[in-house]
């Protein structure tokens, strides 16, 4: 049965699977991806095993919850996660074979794409990827098996412990070794990435970075001014942080956002900040926007500017 009351009598041969029953049930309910609990809430998370193996009683009551289904993509790869499993498809050097993983990821909270492979944070705290080899070769601690949070730039993956520490894997010039800065990499409360940088928010407010150094990895020219930090935005190419007093820091390529000198007065009272591939806008407290970076990307709104202040 489901939650809200709705239920139905499955049927299944005894020689039958979790995964039959799943099937069926799915069916029967009339509802996708669903996942199964006994009585006293174990669910049935291996679809492999038998009903006999699992435990499965003929007439035991059961309880369906419909999963939220969440997709990731690389650059030509999908993966479907539905908590109890995932299903990928499109090219395999990109991650789209799971096949190759010894075992299947199950109780799945949260899949992360970088450009060329995905990283899957499991209910225990552990991390499983696959894709491109460059991406996926990480040391994560054994125990315990705590990660919270795992972010991407285009072929580097860097995970949030519990502890508030950070691991990063993959190909070095795109964010895969931390080593440099790990020393600093104490209590981060966020993570925000461009295409080959990484940039993490400490709890103090401060900002440590790393990765290729003219996509943002280098954030040296901006340290003393990075203080009391509340947001941080990217494009692929540059970082803008928002600091807690409303201005905003940018650094990384210029021509991609990372130089916001030419509108530095007027950024002032920032409540949020979008971004497109090589530009950013910053919209006030007064409702008024700012724009900076490529123009031809969105860096250049003095055309609209008229039209701005009448919405």
């Amino acid at each position: 049965s489901l939650p809200s009351g709705s239920g139905a009598t499955l049927l299944l041969p005894e020689d039958s699977t979790v995964g039959d029953l799943k099937l069926l049930a799915q069916r029967s309910l009339k509802q996708g991806f669903l996942r199964i609990a006994t009585a006293e809430g174990r669910v049935l998370a291996n679809s492999e095993d038998s009903l006999q193996n699992a435990g499965i009683q003929d007439g035991e009551n059961l309880t369906a919850v419909v999963q939220q289904l969440r997709v990731a993509r690389t650059r030509t790869a999908f993966a479907v996660c539905c908590g109890d499993g995932i299903v990928t498809w499109g090219n395999p050097t990109c991650g789209g074979d799971i096949s190759a993983l010894r075992d299947r990821p199950r109780n799945v909270k949260l899949v992360q794409a970088a450009g060329a492979a995905f990283a899957a944070i499991l209910a225990d705290g552990s991390v499983v990827t696959w894709g491109a080899p460059d991406c996926c070769d990480y040391n994560l601690p054994d125990e315990p098996r705590t990660v919270k949070e795992v972010q991407a730039t285009d072929r580097a993956f860097a995970a949030i412990m519990a502890d508030g520490s950070v691991v990063s894997w993959g190909n070095p010039a795109f964010g895969g070794d931390s080593s440099a800065g790990q020393d600093r990499l104490k209590n981060v409360h966020s993570v925000q990435a461009t295409e080959a940088a990484f940039a993490a928010i400490l709890e103090d407010g401060s900002v440590v970075s790393w990765g290729y150094p003219g996509f943002g990895g280098d954030s040296c020219a901006v340290r003393e001014r990075l203080k009391n930090v509340q947001k941080l935005q990217a494009t692929p190419r540059a970082f803008a942080a928002v600091l807690a007093d409303g201005s905003v820091i940018t650094w990384g390529a210029p021509d991609c956002g990372g130089d916001s000198s030419a509108v530095k007065d007027r950024l002032r009272n920032v409540q949020q900040i979008q971004a497109t591939s090589f530009a950013f806008t910053a919209l006030l407290a007064d409702g008024s926007l700012v724009t900076w970076g490529n123009p031809t990307w969105g860096g250049d709104s003095s055309a609209v500017q008229e039209q701005l202040q009448y919405l």
